[in-house]
């Protein structure tokens, strides 16, 4: 019975499979006869615009000024450049010069004597003590005078050809 069953089933799916594709003939006639449409045209090349270089009097953009002696404008740095002055790389570092300048705040002072002490947080919010003569900063920074709201620091800072230079910064007290 399951036999007769399966097989009467099997022969209505394959009767239903027709091959009338009388519809589909239909839509591609239709198709082909519509009117094809324009490509656009392509879009006009415009001429590339010329630009003419004048300022051959001027400073080169690409030229490195370093290089140049002239550059350097006062005496100590001259004197800096051409002797080959620098930080001490050979002496130890100091814990506070692990640290960005702009990374440590100025969090109070304290006089001890007629000495200034300076308090200094590091990230980590532990609190440091320096006085004149400590190194504070990754360019070699040495702090030479400590006032109530200010340490001031001497840095020194790598041109790129060897020399070094020194600039003045600053921390100013953080009151928070």
């Amino acid at each position: 019975m399951i036999r007769k069953n399966i097989l009467l089933l099997s022969v209505l799916f394959i009767s239903a499979c027709t091959s009338n594709l009388d519809d589909l003939n239909r839509f591609i006639a239709n198709e082909k006869n519509k009117p094809i449409k324009p490509i656009d045209p392509l879009p006009e090349i415009r001429p590339m615009e010329l630009f003419e270089y004048n300022a051959h009097d001027l400073r080169d953009p690409f030229s490195n000024d370093l290089e140049e002696k002239n550059d350097v404008t006062s005496e100590t740095e001259l004197a800096a450049f051409e002797n080959g002055e620098g930080p001490d790389l050979t002496r130890r570092k100091e814990f506070l010069e692990s640290f960005p300048l702009d990374s440590l705040l100025m969090v109070g002072t304290y006089q001890q004597g007629d000495d200034y002490w300076g308090l200094v947080t590091d990230p980590d919010g532990t609190i440091h003590r320096v006085s004149v003569g400590h190194y504070i900063g990754h360019n070699y920074g040495e702090v030479v005078s400590i006032t109530e709201n200010e340490i001031a620091i001497k840095e020194w800072a790598n041109d790129g050809l060897g020399a070094w230079r020194q600039r003045d910064a600053a921390m100013a007290l953080n009151e928070e």
